[in-house]
C-alpha cells in the first residue's frame, strides 16, 4: 500500500451514514442468528466489500474511509450479542416484550463504556501483541484490494470478490428458502442407545451460515469443537445415562441428560479457560495503560503531532471523563428496573453493587474475550461463556445483599435484575470482542486509532436503536424457548445461552443449582488448558483452543457440526488455493469472501422470514409440501449442504482461473 496521505478522507458524514445503514441490515442478521444457533458472525469484511462499491460509486473513496465504513458496521457483530442475556427477562416471566428505552438504554451505556475500555486494551493486545487477529487482518486485506485502482489485476480481484459475496449470499438465502418451504430439512440427526442402559446422538442443521463460519475461524477451532462434541456426545452423555437408565426414546433421554447436565460441565469449562486467559492477560494489559498514560503525557505537552498515526488514540482524560458520564444514566437504568419491585426498598444497595460489578467485571471479562477475538476470530470467540461467569458472580453478589432483606418473595425480582445487570456487563465486554479486530485492521491499513474509536461510539448507538424492535419482532413470530409467550409459530427459537444463563441465575438465586457438574466442567477446563500448552510448547507448535472446546460441550451438536465441516472444507480450500500458484493469495481471500457470503444470505432471510410470519399469521407461510416429504426432506438437506457452498467455491475458482482478455493498440481483444 502507498504511504498514507494526512489529508485523505477518513472519518466523513458520508462514511458515518454508510456504517450506520449497513450496522442496521446485519444487527438485524445477527440477532435471528444469535438466537437460531447461539453464534452471531462479524460483519466487517462484509461491510467493507459493500462500502468499496458504495463509495466507488460516489467517488474520492479512500481505503481509510472504507475502514470507517466497517468499524461503524463492525457493532452489528457485538451489540447483537445482548441476545445471549436479555431474552431471558422475558423467559423468566419478568417482562413480555422488550421496551424500548431500557433495552436501547443498557445496549448504549454498556457499548459506550466498552469502546472506551478498548483504548488502553488497543495498545496491550494490538500494537504490543502477537495475537493473529484472522478477520481483522482478512478485513484490511481485502481493504487493500478494494485500494488497488491503480492496478488491473487488484482491481479484477476487487470485482471477483464482489461477485463472489453476492453469488454465496444468493445461493445461502435460497437454500433458507428451499427449507422454509420444507423442501428441505432444517436439521438431520441420529439418536441411538449404544446399549441398553445408555443413548447418545448426533444431528446437524442445514445451515450454511454456519458452514461459512467454520470457514472463518480456520481449523484448529473446528478440530477443538470436534473435540468436545466427543465429549459431550461420546463420553459425559452416555456416562450419565448410564448412571442413571432412563426408559423412553435414545432421542428424549439424551437431550434430556444433555441440556441438564453436560451443558453445565461446559459452562465450568468456559470459566476455568476464562480465568486462565485473564491470568495471562495481566502483565500485557499493564503495559498498555502505561502506554496509554505516556502518549497522553506528549499530547498535553502540545507535541502530540510529534507521535504516529498509529499511537494516536483518544487521550485518557477524555476517555475518564466519558466513563462519568456513563455512571449517572447507569444508576438511572437500574433505579427505575427496581422501581415498584419487592427490592425497592433496598434499591441503594443494589444499584451500588450492580454499578460496582459493571465497571469491574466489564473491563475483566472485556479483556478476555478482545484476547480470544485476537486468537480464533470475532465469530466464534465465547462471548456467551463468558456472560456464564458474569452472571454467576452477579448472582452471588447480588444475593448476598437482597436476600435477608426481602426473603423468598423477591427472588423473582432478583432473578431479573441478575439477568438485567449481567446484560449492562455483557455488552461493555463484547463491544472489546469486535472492536479490537477492527482497530488491527486499522493498524494494517495505518488508519487513526482515535477516529475508529469516534466511529466504534456512533456504531454502538446505531446498532443500540436496531436491537430493540428486532427483538420485538423475533419475539412476537418466533417466541423463545421456555417463556410463556403465545408466538405465532409452533417452534420457538432455541436461545441456547440465553436459556443457559437465565437457569444459572434462578438456581443460584433460589438455593437449587447443581454446582456438581459445574465442578465437573472446572476439572474439565483444567485439563483442556493442561492439554493446549502442552501442545503448544510441544515440537510441533500445536493448539487446541480451550474455550473452542468448552463451547462445543454445551452448544447442540447441530450447531458445532456444520461449523466443524466448514472448518475442515474451509482448510483445504485454502491450503488448494495457496498451492495453486502466484494467484494463491487472491484465491485464499475470494473463500473468505464466500463463507462471508453464505453467513450474509442465510440470516439477512431469517430476518424477512419473521417478517413474513408476522405478517401472515401463519408459522411455515412458505410450506409446499406436508408431513410426508420428510424422508425425502432429510436426504436433500445432506445433498444441499455439501454441494451448495462447493459448488460456489468452484464457481468462483473458475472465473479466478479466467484471465481478462488484453487489448491491442486498436483496441481489438485478443
Amino acid at each position: 500500500m502507498a504511504e498514507r496521505d494526512l489529508t485523505a478522507r477518513e472519518l466523513t458524514l458520508r462514511g458515518v451514514v454508510l456504517g450506520a445503514l449497513i450496522t442496521t441490515v446485519f444487527t438485524a442478521a445477527n440477532v435471528y442468528l444469535g438466537l437460531r444457533v447461539g453464534l452471531t458472525f462479524a460483519s466487517s469484511i462484509p461491510a467493507a466489500v459493500i462500502s468499496m462499491a458504495a463509495l466507488k460509486a460516489l467517488r474520492g473513496g479512500t481505503i481509510w474511509e472504507n475502514n470507517i465504513v466497517q468499524t461503524v458496521a463492525s457493532a452489528a457483530g457485538t451489540l447483537s450479542s445482548i441476545i445471549f442475556v436479555l431474552p431471558g427477562l422475558v423467559m423468566v416471566g419478568w417482562w413480555t416484550g422488550f421496551p424500548f428505552w431500557a433495552s436501547f438504554a443498557t445496549c448504549a451505556i454498556g457499548g459506550t463504556m466498552g469502546v472506551m475500555y478498548t483504548v488502553p486494551l488497543r495498545r496491550a493486545m494490538v500494537t504490543n501483541s502477537p495475537l493473529p487477529y484472522p478477520e481483522g487482518v482478512a478485513a484490511a486485506a481485502v481493504l487493500r484490494v478494494g485500494a488497488a485502482e491503480g492496478d488491473a489485476e487488484a482491481g479484477r480481484e476487487a470485482r471477483l470478490g464482489v461477485l463472489a459475496l453476492v453469488l454465496a449470499s444468493v445461493a445461502s438465502a435460497a437454500t433458507a428458502a428451499m427449507v422454509g418451504m420444507k423442501l428441505l430439512a432444517d436439521e438431520v440427526d441420529w439418536f441411538f442407545r449404544p446399549t441398553p442402559t445408555t443413548a447418545s446422538g448426533i444431528g446437524g442443521a442445514l445451515s450454511l451460515a454456519l458452514f461459512g463460519v467454520g470457514h472463518l475461524v480456520g481449523l484448529a477451532v473446528g478440530l477443538s469443537m470436534l473435540l468436545g462434541v466427543f465429549i459431550a456426545w461420546g463420553i459425559a452423555t452416555p456416562v450419565l445415562t448410564a448412571l442413571h437408565p432412563v426408559a423412553g426414546p435414545a432421542a428424549t433421554v439424551a437431550q434430556a441428560v444433555w441440556g441438564h447436565d453436560v451443558r453445565l460441565i461446559g459452562a465450568g469449562a468456559i470459566g476455568t479457560a476464562s480465568i486462565w486467559t485473564l491470568a495471562q492477560l495481566v502483565v500485557p494489559v499493564w503495559n498498555g495503560l502505561a502506554s496509554s498514560l505516556r502518549a497522553s503525557r506528549v499530547s498535553a505537552g502540545g507535541n502530540g503531532g510529534s507521535l504516529p498515526l498509529q499511537e494516536r488514540d483518544l487521550p485518557l482524560p477524555i476517555v475518564g471523563a466519558v466513563m462519568l458520564a456513563c455512571l449517572p444514566p447507569l444508576a438511572l437504568l437500574l433505579g427505575l428496573f427496581l422501581r415498584g419491585t419487592p427490592l425497592a426498598p433496598i434499591w441503594l444497595p443494589l444499584v451500588a453493587a450492580g454499578m460496582v460489578y459493571v465497571v469491574l467485571a466489564g473491563f475483566l471479562v472485556a479483556a478476555v474475550c478482545g484476547a480470544m477475538a485476537g486468537l480464533i476470530g470475532s465469530s466464534n470467540s465465547p462471548i456467551s461463556g463468558l456472560c456464564i461467569l458474569s452472571v454467576l458472580g452477579a448472582a452471588v453478589l447480588l444475593n448476598l445483599l437482597a436476600r435477608a432483606h426481602v426473603g423468598a418473595t423477591g427472588a423473582p425480582a432478583l432473578v431479573a435484575f441478575t439477568l438485567f445487570v449481567t446484560a449492562v456487563v455483557e455488552c461493555v465486554a463484547t463491544i472489546a470482542n469486535d472492536n479490537l479486530q477492527d482497530l488491527k485492521t486499522g493498524q494494517l491499513v495505518e488508519a487513526t486509532p482515535w477516529k475508529q474509536q469516534v466511529a466504534l461510539v456512533i456504531g454502538v448507538f446505531a446498532g443500540a436503536l436496531v436491537i430493540p424492535p428486532i427483538l420485538d419482532l423475533m419475539n412476537h413470530a418466533f417466541g423463545f424457548a421456555g417463556a410463556h409467550n403465545h408466538a405465532i409459530s409452533a417452534t420457538p427459537l432455541p436461545a441456547p445461552q440465553a436459556v443457559l444463563i437465565s437457569t444459572l441465575a434462578r438456581g443460584v438465586i433460589e438455593g437449587n443449582l447443581d454446582w456438581s457438574m459445574l465442578g465437573v466442567g472446572v476439572l474439565v477446563g483444567a485439563l483442556l488448558v493442561g492439554l493446549d500448552e502442552a501442545l503448544r510448547h510441544g515440537t510441533r507448535k500445536m493448539s487446541c483452543p480451550p474455550l473452542g472446546v468448552a463451547l462445543a460441550i454445551y452448544l447442540p451438536s447441530a450447531v458445532t457440526t456444520p461449523l466443524i465441516v466448514g472448518a475442515v472444507i474451509g482448510y483445504f480450500h485454502d491450503r488448494r488455493a495457496l498451492a495453486s500458484g502466484p494467484a494463491g493469495e487472491a484465491r485464499k481471500r475470494l473463500g473468505v469472501l464466500v463463507a462471508s457470503g453464505l453467513i450474509v444470505g442465510e440470516s439477512l432471510f431469517q430476518v424477512l422470514m419473521a417478517g413474513l410470519i408476522v405478517a401472515t399469521n401463519e408459522a411455515s407461510p412458505l410450506a409446499v409440501v406436508g408431513p410426508g416429504f420428510a424422508a425425502w426432506s432429510d436426504w436433500l438437506a445432506l445433498l444441499a449442504f455439501f454441494a451448495v457452498p462447493l459448488t460456489v467455491y468452484w464457481a468462483i475458482w473458475r472465473r479466478a482461473e479466467a484471465r481478462p482478455p488484453t487489448i491491442d493498440a486498436n483496441g481489438h481483444s485478443f
